[in-house]
């Protein structure tokens, strides 16, 4: 969604959460006042340059922590439903379904995501890429932002899974739990925080994160549902 005042996308936050955040928000957009259209709908995002200065004016700070309740025994493991049958960039599913819904300390193996998926030739070097819960749909990171494609691609083979900061998490929809496991607020498994001397690294499971968008995911639901259609 947007704010049809300061024309900037939205976080999904209630505008009465964070209100000094708001304001700030707008000042620095040189929009200088509250957006009414926001007062009961998401307040603006500022864009990613500007969030980790922001977040420290109003005393915010990173990961935002969830509780343990987020990881509850649900439907089918910790998750409401099976992942999506149809993941992106060739992810195996039944190796998402484990690790995203009954798992909650092992992970793909190092280089999957490089070495087992069609990652590297599927995703778009000349653009930030969104990366979609694989159960829900729901948009848990983009990148790369504050950062170049190449320096995002480097530290994740570095690494050997996808590594995300700060600014390039979608926090409507991710948290982090006390022991540093980070997580979707529907219970998916997606990795850990693993700090290093920059902040904040998310070190994630490809599988966890390659689903289609929420909207997708229904119409797939709504084909695999259909009764074939009879032909005389």
């Amino acid at each position: 969604s947007s704010c049809p005042d300061c024309e900037v996308k939205s976080t999904g936050l209630l505008y009465e959460d964070l209100f000094p955040y708001s304001l700030l928000c707008c000042f620095l957009l040189q929009q200088a006042r509250p957006c009414q259209s926001m007062r009961a709908t998401p307040i603006p995002l500022c864009p990613p340059s500007l969030l980790l200065l922001l977040s420290a004016a109003v005393g915010m700070s990173f990961p935002i922590e969830g509780p343990e309740a987020l990881m509850s025994a649900k439907a089918h493991g910790t998750c409401v439903q099976p992942v999506q049958s149809a993941l992106r960039f060739g992810c195996d599913v039944e190796t998402a379904d484990r690790i995203c819904c009954f798992n909650r300390h092992y992970a793909e193996h190092s280089g999957y995501f490089t070495t087992k998926t069609t990652f590297l030739q599927d995703v778009d070097r000349s653009a930030e890429t969104t990366y979609f819960d694989s159960v829900t749909g729901k948009p848990l990171f983009i990148a790369p932002r504050g950062r170049s494609m190449e320096a995002f691609l480097q530290e994740s083979a570095a690494h050997g899974w996808p590594s995300f900061r700060d600014e390039e998490v979608v926090w409507e929809h991710v948290r982090c739990l006390a022991d540093g496991e980070a997580v979707s607020v529907d219970g998916t498994h997606l990795g850990h925080n693993l700090p290093d001397g920059k902040g904040n690294r998310y070190c994630i499971n490809l599988v966890s994160v390659a689903g289609s968008p929420q909207d997708q995911r229904k119409s797939q639901e709504q084909c695999a549902s259909s009764p074939p259609s009879s032909h005389l």
